[in-house]
C-alpha cells in the first residue's frame, strides 16, 4: 500500500519518483538506513540492491547514481522541515514568535513522527548532518542549480528571511542569516560530535535543546 506524506519534488531528482511505487519506497526506506550506517563513500546501489533483496538494475530505474538519490533524500527532508514550519506556525502572527518556532522547527524536525512509514526522519537528519554538503559541494552545482535541483533548500531559506525581514525591516543580511542558520544548525551538531573543540554545545542522546537554546540567543541578538 501507497501511504503516507507526498512532496512534488523536482523531476531533475529522479528517473522515477520512488515515492509512487512500493519498490520506490523501498528504496528511499533502506538507502537511508545504509547510507546512515556505513556513509555515503561506502554506499553502492549493488549493496542496497542485496538489502532488499532486488537488483542492481532496479536501483537505476529510480536513480542515475547515488549522488542523486542523494540530492533527492536532501530535497526531501527540506521539503519536510518546509510542511512543519507550515503546520507549526498557522495562526501565529506575532513576528518574533514566529521565528522562534522556525528556528525549532529546523532543528526538531528529527524529533517528528510523520506518517511517511517509508522515511525515518531521524536517521534522514542524520545524513543532513554528516553528508548533506555533499550534494551541493561539486563541480556540478551551478548546472544543477539551473535546472532546479536546488529549489526546495533555496524556498526553506527565503521563508526564513521574509520571518527575519517581519522582526526588522531594514535588516541588511536576512538571506545571508537564513543561510547560515541552515548550515550552523547541522555543522554544530557535527562539531559536538566529532569535534567537540569547535562548539560550546553538547547533545547527549541527540538531545538538541542547547542547540535550540544557542540558536535563538544568536538570530533574535542580531535581528532585534
Amino acid at each position: 500500500m501507497i501511504t503516507g506524506i507526498k512532496f512534488s519534488l523536482n523531476n531533475s531528482l529522479y528517473s522515477r519518483d520512488p515515492q509512487n511505487t512500493e519498490l520506490g519506497q523501498r528504496i528511499l526506506k533502506h538507502s537511508i538506513i545504509l547510507i546512515d550506517e556505513i556513509g555515503l563513500e561506502n554506499f553502492t546501489f549493488k549493496k542496497l540492491a542485496f538489502e532488499i533483496e532486488s537488483t542492481e538494475a532496479s536501483m537505476y530505474r529510480y536513480f542515475e547514481n547515488k549522488h542523486q538519490l542523494l540530492l533527492f533524500l536532501t530535497s526531501w527532508y527540506w521539503q519536510w522541515v518546509q510542511y512543519l514550519i507550515s503546520i507549526h506556525t498557522l495562526n501565529i502572527e506575532d513576528p518574533e514568535r514566529r521565528l522562534q518556532i522556525i528556528l525549532k522547527s529546523i532543528i526538531n524536525a528529527t524529533s517528528e513522527n510523520a506518517l511517511t512509514e517509508y522515511i525515518n526522519e531521524n536517521l534522514l537528519h542524520n545524513i543532513i548532518i554528516n553528508e548533506g554538503s555533499k550534494a551541493y559541494h561539486t563541480n556540478d552545482v551551478d548546472e544543477e542549480n539551473k535546472h532546479g535541483i536546488f529549489s526546495s533548500y533555496k524556498e526553506l531559506a527565503e521563508i526564513i528571511a521574509q520571518a527575519i525581514l517581519a522582526i526588522n525591516a531594514s535588516f541588511p543580511y536576512p538571506h545571508s542569516l537564513a543561510s547560515n542558520i541552515l548550515e550552523m544548525s547541522n555543522n554544530q551538531v557535527y562539531f559536538a560530535q566529532h569535534l567537540p573543540k569547535l562548539t560550546n554545545i553538547k547533545v547527549p542522546k541527540g538531545d538538541l535543546s542547547q542547540l535550540e537554546t544557542m540558536m535563538k540567543y544568536f538570530v533574535m541578538k542580531l535581528v532585534k
